[in-house]
């Protein structure tokens, strides 16, 4: 900071105790973590997109892959981009053939 801002400032080198007027959001506290609709949506418009993109993949298939992209990123802070991140690596693993197995993996 400039010294010009500290000018009638008290210096008492403690800090005020700081309290949390908002109790966490669900995207918080990972383990009781669910989706917002917003995301819901994306997924199935994620969904939506690769079944047309990958006709020759089982449904489940595409389904488990967009799923398991989310999953990647279930504990992430920032949650504006995960539905396009989560699309990038579902694309990558259904081009590669990487794909979840929708029986072993559940749908």
């Amino acid at each position: 900071m400039a010294p010009a801002t500290l000018q009638g400032a008290e210096r008492t080198g403690t800090a005020p105790a700081r309290e949390d007027p908002d109790p966490p959001t669900p995207h918080e506290t990972p383990e009781e973590w669910s989706p917002t609709p917003e995301e819901l949506a994306a997924v199935r418009t994620t969904v939506a997109r690769l079944r047309a993109a990958y006709p020759s993949v089982d449904a489940a298939t595409v389904e488990a892959t967009v799923e398991a992209a989310y999953g990647s990123f279930r504990q992430a802070k920032v949650r504006k981009y995960v539905p396009i991140l989560a699309e990038r690596r579902s694309r990558k693993a259904l081009a590669a053939g990487n794909l979840p197995d929708p029986v072993r993996d559940g749908p």
